[in-house]
């Protein structure tokens, strides 16, 4: 048996006709086509699912859908038209901070979610943020200086 489900999706009201048990994932990509929240291990524990929703970076693969009723998300198709989210996106082309980039999408959702809440991470914070995706192509360090550089522009008041 199917409900229908009211969400807000990067800004825009959307009706789900799904049953209320459905993984958020699976709602978010195969019915409402947002490819870039990735699938990976299923369990919670990679990272490549996650989205903002209410603010906070949630892995929407052990998410069901009923908990996100009448909440809003974010994806990583609606990043660029938040300031920060588009900031990141820029910071991370011009430090070249993806080589696979599966992971990328997720980590840019927590990382856009901490600085929405904290523009001046300690790096204690950040560090906790970004272990919560499992990455192998070894950009870290480019990561992290992506996001440095935006942390900078966000402490001076520059915003794309």
């Amino acid at each position: 048996m199917s409900d229908t489900t009211s969400l807000t999706l990067n800004g825009l009201l959307k009706q789900v006709n799904a049953p209320s048990n459905t993984p958020l994932l699976y709602v978010l990509r195969n019915d409402l086509d947002h490819k870039g929240t990735r699938f990976g291990c299923g369990s919670g524990n990679c990272g490549a699912c996650t989205a903002i929703v209410d603010g906070h970076a949630v892995q929407t693969c052990d998410v069901p859908l009923w908990s996100a009723e009448n909440k809003e998300i974010i994806t990583a198709e609606g990043l660029s038209q938040d300031p920060i989210g588009k900031l990141l996106q820029d910071e991370f082309i011009a430090e070249q901070a993806a080589q696979c980039g599966y992971c990328i999408n997720g980590i840019l959702m927590s990382v856009t979610a901490l600085l929405k809440k904290t523009s001046q991470p300690s790096h204690e914070e950040l560090y906790e943020t970004l272990n919560r995706h499992l990455c192998r192509c070894g950009t870290h360090v480019r990561i992290i200086r992506a996001v440095n550089n935006a942390i900078t522009k966000l402490s001076t008041g520059v915003l794309v």
